[in-house]
């Protein structure tokens, strides 16, 4: 099977990009711009006047030129925006709304430097593209949505990061690729496996886990025999490579020719097809089995650039990603209160790095082109079901779909019980753990909706499985005497932003997207989800008094937290927006926000 071939027609890459359709996702994404950018202090909407609880506002990028739309100002700064009320004119006359031309309008405003502009505006419209494709072939309802598996889940996503305006870009793919390996397309592929010499290649595995027994769960014996038998035709020693599994894209586009040097020297040998199938899952570079779904996920390097990044791999980082692991996961799994919550991770159990001399030796610093050619492996979440249980990523409690039902309404609905009780049990298992990770141990994870997997039991949250774990788990204390091999995930951090491992990613970053959800689609009061949210804590509070100090000095009911804002981080450069080994460094803030917990600073619950 050859993916390559699978080609479209030029009118079909287009197919999708109707009037009406094209008009429906410029409305839905200008509500974001203007919601996250005024959240940001990027913009600042006028208010015009009251009306039954809703605020009537106005924005004018230069003369001539206003948008007017209602809203309700919600917690955090979080900005309700009527969708069918949002209007432009030009010199009074109606037009169209259009993202990409508000970009423009406020990119003065907003701090553009000129260079970067571009790729910003083709992130934008690459979005675009890809939210016109999902709004006219993915076409299951939220309602569905609540029966389906874990992979029909997984691929009907549409809204990306929550927070980021140009969070599905891609830059890179073409419309070809965009239908081969856009996790929306849902179209199952092989990957290629390749064979890199020992002297360029390291895997690294957890402690027990060989090469050797990697290879054998993931391909079939004949398979491995065939791929010895190519190295063999070569006149070379199969015992002297190790084969490593690669995205197809990457292959055609970047390997096969900037690494033509070493497949020529036979450094690195291409084996072709694997028999098994994968689907990329939301982050992209991360492919699921579907042909055999219990073994590994597989991650490799794929050298596009979305969402601040380009979406490499590096060699070196892959030589301690196991050993980090391994180090949380004995931290999880020794952990009496983490095992009560049932709070799990999928571990990187092994990995490959590839590295190519001719750049090690021209560049000494960080660069893409020296992330071009490593792979993890990654434990399924398949094994770690039991009877009657199901898997769903959590970014599905903010999705809304193409006829604009929002699935965890339904989802609520389904299990029978009333929204505040499934929040209870959903705060219990999700927030409790992390909550404890932070406090207990100075861990902190980047828990948003792709990276964490709820396990369902009747449609109700019952454990929760963090994933994406070396790249993104931090130590925020740099007194800890950890292991060697743990220690790069050690960062600097002030203490006080120390809170922001637990108020930005969790709370800023899901939570006020989770509230605005209830509050839109179900009328559920936000003042009840933060009351829930504020319980949660303090009962986790209540039954470790000896974490008092802690507590204190990061304070989660604080009056005013410090507002991290990611938008500015990506306008100020949409290469690389953070130092991965300190991100508190880059960090972009304005303002405070009111915290919405502090009015219920003083109350007690119940321990349960």
């Amino acid at each position: 099977m050859n993916p390559q071939t699978n080609n479209i027609s030029a009118a079909e890459a287009v197919a999708h990009l109707q009037p009406d359709t094209w008009l429906k996702v410029n409305r839905l994404h200008v509500r974001k711009i203007i919601a996250e950018f005024a959240h940001e202090l990027l913009i600042t909407p006028v208010l015009q006047a009251t009306t039954a609880g809703w605020g009537h506002y106005t924005l004018s990028p230069a003369a001539g030129i206003d948008y007017s739309f209602r809203a309700q100002l919600l917690s955090l700064d979080h900005w309700h925006i009527d969708t069918a009320s949002i209007e432009k004119t030009v010199n009074g006359a109606a037009v169209p709304l259009d993202a990409v031309h508000f970009i423009t309008e406020f990119s003065e405003q907003l701090g553009f430097d000129p260079v970067l502009l571009p790729t910003y505006l083709e992130e934008i419209i690459s979005t675009l593209y890809g939210s016109a494709y999902m709004h006219t072939y993915n076409t299951t309802t939220a309602t569905e949505l609540t029966a389906a598996d874990y992979q029909d889940i997984e691929h009907a996503m549409m809204a990306g990061h929550p927070c980021f305006v140009a969070n599905n870009g891609r830059i890179g793919y073409d419309t070809v690729d965009y239908r081969k390996y856009a996790p929306e397309a849902a179209t199952p592929f092989p990957v290629i496996w390749l064979a890199g010499h020992k002297s360029r290649t390291v895997f690294t595995g957890i402690d027990t886990l060989q090469y050797e027994e990697v290879l054998q769960q993931e391909l079939d014996t004949d398979t491995i025999t065939s791929f010895h038998g190519m190295l063999k035709e070569k006149g070379l020693q199969p015992e002297d490579y190790y084969l490593m599994p690669t995205h197809p894209w990457q292959w055609y586009n970047k390997l096969a020719s900037i690494f033509s040097p070493d497949i020529a020297a036979n450094n690195l040998v291409c084996l072709g097809y694997g028999k098994d199938a994968y689907l990329p899952q939301q982050s992209v570079r991360t492919l699921f089995n579907v042909t055999t779904p219990g073994r590994f996920y597989v991650k490799s390097a794929l050298s596009i650039l979305n969402m601040g990044f380009m979406r490499g791999l590096s060699p070196y980082y892959m030589r301690t990603t196991p050993g980090i692991n391994e180090w949380v996961a004995g931290i999880i799994e020794g952990d009496a209160y983490l095992q009560q919550k049932g709070f799990m991770m999928l571990k990187e159990a092994a990995t490959m790095g590839y590295t190519n001399h001719y750049f090690e030796t021209a560049i000494k610093g960080e660069s893409a082109y020296k992330k071009m050619l490593a792979t993890l492996w990654r434990e399924s979440p398949v094994g770690k079901l039991q009877a009657g249980q199901r898997l769903m990523t959590m970014a599905a409690l903010l999705h809304v779909d193409a006829h604009g039902e929002a699935m965890l309404p339904a989802l609520i609905r389904a299990s029978g019980l009333d929204i505040t009780s499934w929040l209870q049990q959903y705060m219990d298992c999700y927030l409790s753990p992390l909550l404890h990770c932070f406090y207990y141990y100075d861990l902190r994870f980047m828990p948003h909706g792709e990276n964490v997997i709820l396990i369902l039991e009747n449609n109700v949250p019952v454990k929760a499985i963090m994933k994406d774990i070396a790249e993104e788990v931090a130590v925020v204390n740099s007194e800890l005497d950890l292991p060697e091999n743990v220690r790069r995930i050690v960062i600097p951090v002030p203490e006080e932003l120390k809170i922001l491992s637990i108020f930005t990613q969790i709370f800023d970053c899901f939570f006020r997207f989770v509230s605005h959800v209830l509050v839109e689609h179900a009328d559920y009061p936000e003042e009840q989800f933060w009351a829930l949210a504020a319980e949660c804590i303090q009962r986790y509070q209540q039954l470790h008094p000896e974490l008092e100090e802690k507590f204190k000095r990061t304070d989660l009911f604080a009056d005013e937290i410090v507002k991290t804002c990611l938008n500015r981080l990506q306008i100020r450069n949409n290469q690389r927006m953070i130092e991965p080994n300190n991100p508190f460094k880059s960090q972009q803030f304005a303002g405070t926000f009111k915290n919405p917990l502090a009015a219920f600073k003083h109350r007690q619950v119940a321990v349960v």
